[in-house]
């Protein structure tokens, strides 16, 4: 039977995952989250890796569903977390460096915009850079 500290940490890890699918932190936290559960295993990784992207698509296609399948998924990786922990508890600093990471970007500002839509439109010696997230590089060059 698993602690109820072990439960309450997969719980928080379950939540912290999902709430990080929709920010800047995904990449990083996937990764992290993949090299847990893979535990050293190279294949393993890579298959946690395509689940938590396959778990990332659906919250992001649900629309008017979103809450109800942040829900389901939280469930779900709060159970795989628990089955982790049950199996391996030496896990739980990873765990909650995991959590951690993820409170840490939620404070620093490191949810994403969600959907931006931009319509821009420039003429004659006019220059634009509009960015909704991630990283831009523009270079403007006079007309000739």
């Amino acid at each position: 039977m698993l602690l109820e500290a072990l439960s309450a940490l997969a719980a928080a890890g379950g939540g912290a995952l999902v709430q990080a699918m929709a920010t800047d932190a995904w990449q990083e936290c996937r990764e992290r989250t993949a090299r847990l559960l893979g535990r050293g295993d190279p294949q393993e990784e890579s298959r946690q890796e395509a689940r938590l992207e396959r778990a990332r698509e659906e919250l992001v296609a649900a629309g008017d569903d979103t809450e109800q399948v942040a829900a389901r998924q939280t469930a779900a990786w709060r159970t795989r977390f628990e089955d982790l922990l049950e199996d391996a508890p030496q896990q739980a600093e990873q765990l909650r460096d995991l959590v951690a990471f993820v409170r840490e970007q939620a404070r620093a500002g490191g949810v994403a915009a969600g959907q931006v839509t931009v319509h821009a439109t420039a003429s004659g010696h006019a220059q634009q850079a509009v960015q909704g997230q991630g990283e831009q590089h523009n270079t403007f060059r006079a007309p000739r």
